[in-house]
């Protein structure tokens, strides 16, 4: 429900933005955002991913003394980083503007967006300690209203003051963010034992640091890697390119983004609980990629076809050549929902120097493919680059998951998987011959996996009444057609 709220609240602010501001509003934002990103990220140094980790565990020990250690640790260590990373961030404004963005114009605007850094890195600790202690529906909480009132509120600021608004828009988010989620961990209360000492915080700290410094460097070169491919559009094609690639990235991001999101927030801690058992961690990856493909894969089909339409009806005429940024990175966002869960293996393990690197070639690979492609595809190269991307990171992160873990894809998430990557090519292909091809194939497609993930997860939830007689009924068939064949 949460990620349904936020997809809605998500889609309504960008229709809005892209009326008002038109595709140079939309460039800004997104390049403002993904600069608040990078230097969260970099300011945080993976405390929130460990913290939910040490949190986790100190929680499943039932050790109420060592969670209130940890919990401690997490918020004075996550509040000096927000500080800092902050602080240097404003100081270092007037280079960003000149040297990343090319104008030095913006000085002024990105030292605002110091601010967000702050409160990024503020509530991310707030976030850890829920997600640590499984408080799943607080989570929600935060995710839905944050949403829905930095819609509302981002929206009225542009509504009213146009460009001038811009930066209320992208500092709102954070702001009701950290406010929401402190809010709620206020809620939890505080343990009432002897405060802890600054010789009991010291070694959190240092395994929050040792362990999340190889985290938060895999982060910063995803994010770093976003933010150089956002200046390359800029600086080659211009502002209003750059709107072309934000509409098409912030649309297939929107819905795979908060439904990964939203599992991967009980699916890290389970996983970092169960690494210790090869076979029950091998087992969740499966359990996990097969959910995720069931849960995106009719929505992605559905996008496929309906692209043109979708754009024309969420922004504007203006946005057209958005359709095909967009339908090159809906096929490599299908390789996106095959390799996510794996690379949540070498997080649960501590395999710090190996998640680097996947992620460093990965990244690699997407900004190389789109400084070599531009010259040659236009915008359209950033969709093309994002494919090449997953399609060097899904066979990498695979087989360091089989070579490390023994993992191998049960038959129906390799037939899931095929089956999903084959309609992707087919909608693309009819879409190639004519746009009502591409529609047909699309909204076929995406009914009949529709109905699969429906009967599907029927029977894993173990749920009654109808939708299991149906699943067994097309177990049956299928059953009665292979032995006809």
């Amino acid at each position: 429900m949460a990620s349904a709220l936020n997809i809605l609240s998500a889609i309504v602010r960008l229709k809005v933005t892209a009326v008002v501001l038109g595709p140079s509003g939309v460039g800004l934002i997104g390049l403002y955002q993904n600069l608040t990103q990078t230097a969260s990220t970099l300011s945080a140094l993976g405390f929130d991913t460990v913290g939910t980790r040490q949190i986790a565990a100190a929680s499943a020990s039932g050790d109420m003394s060592k969670l209130a250690v940890v919990r401690r640790a997490l918020s004075w260590g996550m509040l000096w980083l927000a500080l800092l990373g902050s602080a240097l961030f404003w100081l270092a404004s007037g280079w960003i503007a000149t040297n990343l963005l090319g104008n030095p114009e913006l000085s002024g605007d990105v030292a605002w967006l110091s601010i967000g850094i702050a409160l990024t890195v503020a509530s991310a600790s707030q976030g850890a300690t829920l997600a640590g202690l499984r408080r799943i529906g607080d989570l929600a909480c935060v995710q839905a209203a944050a949403g829905i009132l930095s819609a509302v509120f981002g929206i009225l600021a542009i509504w009213l003051w146009g460009f001038d608004g811009l930066l209320s828009m992208v500092l709102i988010a954070p702001l009701l963010t950290f406010f929401i989620s402190s809010c709620l961990v206020a809620r939890l209360g505080k343990y009432t034992g002897p405060p802890a000492r600054i010789r009991e915080l010291v070694p959190q700290w240092h395994e929050m640091v040792s362990l999340g410094g190889p985290i938060m460097l895999g982060g910063l070169v995803t994010a770093a890697g976003q933010l150089a491919v956002r200046t390359l559009v800029q600086r080659d094609l211009g502002i209003d390119a750059l709107g072309q690639f934000q509409a098409a990235w912030v649309f297939g991001m929107t819905y795979l983004g908060f439904v990964l999101s939203a599992m991967g927030t009980d699916y890290y801690p389970r996983l970092t609980g169960a690494i210790g058992d090869t076979k029950a961690a091998c087992r969740l990856v499966n359990e996990q990629t097969e959910v995720a493909l069931l849960l995106c894969t009719p929505v992605l089909l559905a996008v496929l076809g309906l692209a043109p339409w979708i754009v024309g009806l969420l922004y504007s005429a203006e946005f057209a050549p958005a359709v095909e940024i967009l339908r090159w990175q809906l096929l490599g966002d299908i390789l996106k929902l095959m390799s996510w869960p794996l690379g949540f293996l070498l997080l649960a393990s501590g395999a710090g120097r190996t998640f680097i690197v996947t992620e460093s070639v990965a990244t690699g690979v997407f900004v190389l493919g789109t400084t070599a492609g531009l010259p040659l595809f236009g915008v359209t190269a950033t969709g093309i680059a994002y494919l090449a991307l997953y399609a060097v990171y899904l066979p990498l992160v695979w087989w360091i998951g089989y070579s490390r873990f023994g993992f191998v894809w049960t038959r129906t998430v390799s037939w899931l998987g095929m089956a999903a990557i084959t309609a992707a090519l087919a909608i693309v292909a009819a879409a190639r011959i004519s746009e009502v091809g591409g529609l047909v194939a699309g909204s076929t497609l995406a009914a009949l996996f529709a109905l699969h993930s429906m009967l599907r997860l029927s029977q894993m939830t173990a749920a009654d009444g109808r939708p299991v007689l149906l699943a067994r009924t097309r177990d049956r068939f299928i059953r009665w057609l292979r032995a006809r064949t």
